[in-house]
């Protein structure tokens, strides 16, 4: 198959790439990216935004008409869950991929906290095997620390990176051992994967539901200091110091360690951070505004507007690599719980990309191109996955997005099965349009080809 994108901005933070173009993509890779136009006859044309022929389906020639759009590498998800197997009634390997793909993501990595955990060789081929049937995105599978996701006993980790993991992590759970999480360090760089840190001190956070601070005394419910992060994340950044060995901090939600991290980067130690859209757009008032919505609750908790300003500085100066949404899908019934019995978490592929746009780009607090960095480059580069960059002969996953789509937020029509979305009812500008995977359009205008 023959691929046009036509007349869009291409933008490709990793490449410094942002001009006016087109790319040319036969047989799955990026064949040629030019500033003018490239020629492909006998192309069936098609524009996201407007009806397009049933014939373009079964089309070996294809040109997109991008003219106003942005076109970017394929987005990365570097932190989801997607529940199989185990709890397929919270999510499926084949319902996760297509929310990713609706999202405008090309490449996910999935959480191990699945039941029974991948913490095995014959986990991690299964989910493997369940995502190659389908093929609408790239998984990479994370396995887990300990055995059972139990903190007890390193899992078998280079059986693991034999089968395809790229990460490991208890996510979910803190390693709260510090020997184990240093063994796991040294373990894990001796078979080249990365360490993904959960970091919560559960002394300190055990039976908390939100953030320790005014509004939490106001709505009387269990508080989590932001001490429970940061002491990890210290205890980390040590470790990392210590070995020598790479460690990434996910969903940072304080000030504090922020600034840990930033201090950690400017000592040379190897560390590195994602922020969520969740965490970079909503507060702890989030939870007494939506009248205790348990789609608010989520480990770590909503912080303050200070955590928020802070983790938006660390965006901009280079202290948090990533945006990762931390996709967490749980059934209405299990949501439908009392704030304190209810678990924790919130869905977010599919609604990440026009909360960012609207409330960090349009807002004007987060450039177009540092974004779309924090989406491609930057979690590719953190996990060391040779994605997220647009250079010619490499697979041609692209994404197209519309910054002026307007868009309401409706878990309802969500291709995920979860539907704890904090974000519902917002009207937003900005959306993905069209998402290309190894040279095949898998989604335009929401619906799948």
């Amino acid at each position: 198959m023959k691929l046009v994108i036509r007349g869009g901005r291409i933008i490709s933070p990793g490449d410094k790439v942002d001009y006016v173009g087109s790319i040319l993509v036969e047989d799955g890779q990026i064949r040629r990216i030019s500033r003018g136009l490239i020629p492909l006859r006998d192309a069936l044309l098609i524009r996201p935004g407007k009806k397009h022929p049933k014939s373009f389906k079964k089309s070996d020639k294809i040109v997109i008409d991008a003219e106003g759009l942005i076109v970017t590498p394929g987005l990365i998800d570097i932190h989801a869950h997607f529940r199989e197997p185990g709890r397929e009634d919270a999510e499926t390997i084949k319902t996760g991929m297509m929310a990713a793909a609706a999202g405008g993501f090309t490449s996910v990595i999935t959480m191990p906290n699945t039941f029974p955990a991948n913490d095995t060789q014959s986990t991690t081929l299964f989910i493997l095997q369940q995502a190659a049937k389908l093929g609408l995105v790239h998984i990479f599978p994370a396995g887990a620390i300990t055995r059972g996701r139990k903190g007890e006993s390193l899992a078998e980790i280079g059986e693991m990176a034999e089968a395809g993991i790229v990460a490991v992590t208890d996510d979910g759970d803190c390693v709260a051992d510090s020997m184990i999480m240093r063994r796991a360090l040294e373990y894990a760089s001796d078979f080249g994967v990365r360490v993904l840190s959960h970091s919560e001190d559960t002394t300190l956070s055990a039976g908390g539901v939100m953030h320790e601070g005014f509004v939490s005394t106001r709505l009387g419910l269990p508080p989590i200091p932001p001490q429970a992060e940061t002491n990890m994340v210290y205890r980390d950044i040590s470790l990392s110091a210590l070995t020598g060995v790479p460690v990434h901090i996910m969903h940072v939600s304080t000030k504090e360690s922020v600034e840990l991290i930033r201090r950690a980067k400017k000592a040379g130690i190897l560390v590195t951070g994602e922020a969520t859209p969740h965490h970079l757009t909503l507060t702890d008032e989030a939870v007494q505004k939506s009248d205790y919505d348990t789609s608010t609750k989520v480990n770590p908790p909503l912080r303050t507007q200070e955590d928020v300003d802070a983790l938006i500085e660390g965006l901009l100066d280079g202290t948090i690599d990533a945006i990762a949404t931390d996709h967490a899908p749980h059934t209405t019934t299990d949501k439908e719980q009392d704030y304190v019995t209810a678990p924790f978490g919130i869905i977010g592929l599919e609604s990440a990309i026009p909360v960012c746009l609207d409330r960090l780009v349009g807002t004007k607090r987060v450039p177009l191109d540092l974004l779309i960095q924090k989406l491609t480059a930057g979690p590719a580069d953190v996990i060391g996955l040779k994605k997220g960059r647009l250079t010619k002969g490499s697979e041609a996953d692209i994404t197209i997005i519309d910054t002026g789509r307007k868009v309401t937020i409706d878990p309802g029509k969500f291709y995920s099965k979860g539907r704890n979305c904090p974000f519902a009812g917002w009207s937003l500008r900005g959306a993905p349009v069209c998402t290309i995977t190894s040279g095949q359009i898998r989604m335009i205008d929401g619906r799948f080809v």
